[in-house]
């Protein structure tokens, strides 16, 4: 990883990337989100404070474990003045993710055990799949594509 002098307060989009291991896309892709911010010089190039590298480890690590953007930058936005997030911020947002993170382990764990099933009998019900209908909340009410009329308002059913 390449060193940046500690006098150097500031970083251009490439030595943010080159630190971060995120490509120059991305970190654009991130601003352009919210989730990092720059200044911009006299000739309109992005310069992005050291403790944005900070910032861009922890969207980083959180995607890696499925957090949505989204949500990474409700976290971001509720640490005041903006800081850069700090070992105690990570340790209450990942507790307070945790349940969600948990549900999807759920989730995708009764779809693999239902997966050698579904594939070895080819039905692919829509009554019945796990994998093409799960957790059918609306087959109940109704079937077939009414689910779509409803929300249209349609009267000549």
């Amino acid at each position: 990883m390449p060193q940046i002098h500690e006098k150097i307060h500031e970083l251009t989009v490439g030595q943010l990337a080159a630190r971060s291991g995120a490509a120059v896309s991305a970190l654009h892709f991130y601003e352009s989100k919210g989730l990092i911010a720059s200044r911009r010089t006299s000739g309109n190039q992005r310069r992005y404070t050291r403790d944005t590298l900070r910032r861009v480890a922890f969207i980083r690590a959180a995607q890696r474990v499925g957090i949505p953007l989204a949500t990474i930058r409700e976290a971001l936005a509720e640490l005041p003045e903006e800081r850069t997030p700090t070992k105690d911020d990570w340790a209450h947002l990942s507790e307070a993710w945790r349940s969600e993170l948990d549900e999807r382990i759920k989730q995708l764990n009764r779809l693999r055990d239902h997966l050698t099933d579904c594939i070895g009998c080819g039905c692919l019900s829509l009554d019945t799949c796990v994998l093409s209908n799960p957790d059918d909340i609306f087959g109940e009410r109704r079937s077939g594509s009414r689910l779509l009329v409803e929300g249209r308002g349609r009267k000549d059913e």
